[in-house]
């Protein structure tokens, strides 16, 4: 397919529309029954939403990539009304961005089948920022739950934009764990930018607009959550990002999807292990096994991303905090790969009834973490 930043492309992103003009390309935009890349082909052969609406029929037929039934798609579709749909939009505060305007994100423009329009209530990730993607299982356990929150929580602290589809379970977590800490992050939804779905995050929805995050999508206002609309909307997910988070996934998961089109789309994908005996793990190991990125903690992944952490008040004083002498034991015993309580019993001579209150302890100081039940790795503190 066509990159938009050739030429002529270019040109088109310069040209201011008038009020008039942009009714025609919303109605172009949010014709249902043509493809994207279709829409894009033919605005590139005709220049404009009005030439579209008014195309002849010999014009229609020199368009060798158009089927018949798109042709009788056009022309009925010439025949309806333009009012005043894309003017109400932005008066519920809907902006349109078709894909040459200037304000849509570029790293879309980079993908073979991007959007042809976006719907956007809110904003939109900067340009400049680092975006991570946190996807993963609706029904999640509470180990991918505390994980996606904490991931989210940790990057959003750091300045690293979250990018999700604002669904039950992970990706609601990471997203409520970005507006924790302090972040912006940004829903693509499968349904219009107006209908939030699932109806009971409607509390999340408003908050990531308060926070100065956005919700975003490709169907038109009043669209609704159609099945086929989700798997779809999974390459903006990944398309927005660089890089992809799955915390918790099933072998056949939908999350799979998001991570397929990441690798096509040239974004990393990282993956939470977690026990082999949880079937909601057996999709993230599998991803580790076949070369994903593992994420271990937040602060690790943001060194990788050479992203300078800054300590909070108080943390290098934290830090040289001399330990109790058993708590130091303790420690020393710890790493970036998990422990259960028995292998720290054993090396450290310690009973296990003993270990539970010292790694406690170790936890709420900063310097232990639990990744799972039982099991522990050494921690940095809050880096950020």
């Amino acid at each position: 397919m066509d990159r938009l930043y050739i030429q002529s492309d270019t040109e088109h992103r310069s040209l201011p529309l008038s009020r008039e003009e942009m009714e025609y390309e919303y109605w172009f935009a949010g014709l249902q029954g043509l493809s994207a890349k279709k829409k894009y082909l033919l605005r590139k052969h005709m220049k404009t939403g009005r030439a579209i609406y008014y195309i002849e029929e010999t014009q229609l037929k020199q368009m060798e990539f158009l089927t018949e039934k798109d042709r009788e798609l056009l022309r009925a579709a010439a025949g309806q009304k333009i009012g005043n749909a894309c003017e109400e939009a932005e008066r519920r505060g809907i902006r349109f961005l078709p894909w040459f305007s200037e304000d849509y994100p570029g790293r879309l423009l980079e993908l073979d089948d991007f959007p042809y329009a976006l719907y956007v209530k809110g904003s939109l990730p900067k340009p400049a920022a680092r975006t991570a993607a946190i996807v993963g299982a609706r029904r999640c356990t509470p180990y991918g739950e505390k994980f996606a929150v904490e991931f989210g929580k940790t990057l959003a602290e750091c300045g690293v934009e979250i990018i999700s589809g604002l669904a039950r379970g992970i990706d609601g977590m990471g997203q409520r764990g970005a507006l924790m800490g302090g972040g912006r992050t940004f829903a693509v939804l499968g349904s219009g930018p107006d209908i939030c779905y699932p109806r009971e995050h409607i509390g999340l929805y408003m908050d990531i607009l308060e926070q100065g995050g956005g919700v975003l999508s490709e169907y038109p206002p009043g669209s609704p959550p159609l099945p086929y609309h989700f798997p779809a909307r999974n390459r903006i997910i990944s398309g927005l990002s660089d890089a992809v988070l799955v915390m918790e996934a099933g072998e056949k998961s939908g999350s799979l999807i998001t991570v397929d089109l990441a690798l096509e789309q040239g974004r990393d994908v990282y993956a939470l292990p977690g026990p082999v005996n949880s079937s909601l793990s057996q999709g993230c190991n599998r991803l580790i096994q076949q070369g994903a990125g593992l994420l271990m903690s937040p602060e690790i992944l943001l060194k990788e991303w050479g992203i300078t952490p800054h300590g909070e008040p108080g943390q290098e004083g934290k830090n040289k905090k001399v330990l109790e002498s058993p708590e130091k034991l303790v420690y020393s015993c710890l790493g970036l790969y998990p422990k259960n309580i028995e292998r720290i019993s054993e090396e450290t001579n310690l009973s296990q009834r003993e270990l539970v209150g010292l790694l406690v302890s170790l936890e709420l100081e900063g310097y232990a973490r639990e990744v799972s039940k039982n099991y522990y790795v050494a921690a940095e503190g809050s880096l950020c």
